[in-house]
């Protein structure tokens, strides 16, 4: 039977600060949580995303985050319809999470499918890792280990190296239903940017030039599309599928990933390559906020060494994952054919194999998603906020012309080390700008 993905169900309303107080006021656990009275609650929407609202309630005693989905691309409007359904498959998927990496998601504290909301854990005294990184230029020093950790983890965990047939199957099925915002994502990370599009803009007339390049370019085209094919074709593991700088939230000492209502079993390398494209937006973007030229150099060296060191520490903890015996059950590689000598040295040699193409294919998405922000429908606060717009143009255009040459010749990069020089080149030149 066919569900409709746009249905509203019977009683579902947007919340306003009033019938917020009086949703949770009828929650004991979030009432209790809170304490106090109702009247004593402050509520206060906050949201900025693309999606959705997002409410903090704190009263006398503490605090939670309420999060609502809309029937419709919030940045858009009703024009833009979009399933009720994410927040059912968001809230499911940090309940996966949490059981696998539990100090680097919020918790879930409570939950409804007829108001499609999520109740979580208040992270207000965290901040979006991509504005201190933009407006502050701010280091945090626990930043790489600790989402090389949730992402080594969180797809490992949920792959066939770990799962056995029936479980894994399973857990894809449970996200076969997330197929509107996959649908999405196919839409304007694969497609738009290489045609005619209503979705696409730039910073004109600067980029025209890139632009253009990205609708003509067939090799770019090929690569884009065989991309595409495994995002719709491998169930390698549970992703995020939407984690960029703007889905992670920071202190110094801690790290939480939010937001995965894009979740679904799908190539491990698209979460992967999606932070890595995120990472090298930034470093492009300094040279548009420092207030003298070479202002923001070390910054822009931690970007490009947390970007290596972020890879290099995935890989390590993919990779021990997989060589303990207590955790590598999987029908993915089962020890059973791997057991003797000649076994073992053959699995060491798949590993190298499974990971060298793990990092291949995450370059070619981080070059991919480059694109899609920098002539997209959405761009990254990075380049966007930068006033001056030919400055923003240099920026975009050092990104672009990396992120060219990561999607069309991955292979051609055989470390981050070679990215983060290449990057380096990169910003030491020009681009080549549409200047009418």
């Amino acid at each position: 039977m066919t569900v409709d993905q746009f249905a509203i169900p019977e009683g579902y309303a947007p919340f306003d600060a009033d019938s917020l107080r009086a949703w949770l006021a009828g929650r004991d656990a979030c009432a209790g949580r809170l304490g106090g009275k109702p009247e004593q609650w402050d509520i206060a929407e906050i949201g900025d995303g693309n999606l959705n609202y997002v409410f903090i309630a704190k009263g006398p005693e503490g605090s939670l985050c309420v999060k609502q989905a809309l029937p419709y691309l919030r940045m858009v409007g009703e024009s833009w319809p979009l399933t009720l359904r994410r927040a059912h498959f968001e809230r499911m998927a940090l309940q996966v999470q949490a059981k696998i990496a539990p100090a680097l998601v919020p918790a879930v504290l409570d939950g409804d499918e007829t108001l499609c909301c999520t109740v979580q854990e208040d992270l207000s005294d965290h901040i979006i890792i991509r504005k201190g990184m933009v407006h502050d230029a701010r280091v945090y020093p626990r930043f790489a280990a600790d989402i090389a950790e949730y992402m080594a983890r969180c797809l490992f965990m949920t792959s066939d190296l770990h799962l056995p047939l029936p479980r894994k199957w399973e857990l894809a099925g449970d996200f076969f239903g997330n197929h509107n915002l996959a649908s999405i994502t196919h839409t304007i990370m694969f497609n738009d940017p290489y045609v005619e599009s209503a979705n696409n803009h730039w910073n004109e007339p600067y980029i025209n030039g890139y632009a253009r390049r990205l609708r003509e370019d067939v090799e770019l085209r090929r690569a884009s599309n065989r991309l595409k094919t495994m995002f719709l074709t491998e169930a390698q593991a549970l992703i995020h599928c939407d984690l960029h700088t703007g889905s992670i939230m920071v202190t110094e000492d801690s790290t939480k990933v939010i937001d995965p209502e894009f979740a679904f079993c799908g190539p491990m390398a698209f979460d992967t390559g999606k932070l890595l494209g995120n990472l090298l937006i930034n470093y492009f973007s300094h040279s548009g906020w420092e207030d003298e030229p070479g202002g923001r150099d070390s910054y822009r060296r931690w970007v490009l060494d947390t970007s290596k060191a972020v890879w290099e520490k995935f890989e390590a903890g993919f990779l021990a994952l997989w060589r303990d015996p207590a955790v590598a059950v999987g029908d993915g590689y089962p020890a059973v054919l791997y057991a003797d000598a000649a076994g073992k040295a053959e699995l060491e040699r798949a590993q190298h194999e499974y990971m060298a193409k793990l990092y291949r294919d995450t370059l070619a998405y981080a070059g991919l998603f480059m694109i899609r922000r920098l002539v997209g429908i959405a761009h990254n606060i990075d380049t966007k906020l930068i006033e001056d717009p030919r400055r923003r143009a240099r920026c975009e255009g050092r990104g672009l012309q990396l992120g060219i040459e990561l999607l069309g010749g991955p292979e051609g990069f055989a470390s981050l080390d070679a990215v983060a020089a290449r990057a380096e080149q990169i910003e030491g030149a020009e681009p080549a700008l549409t200047e009418e």
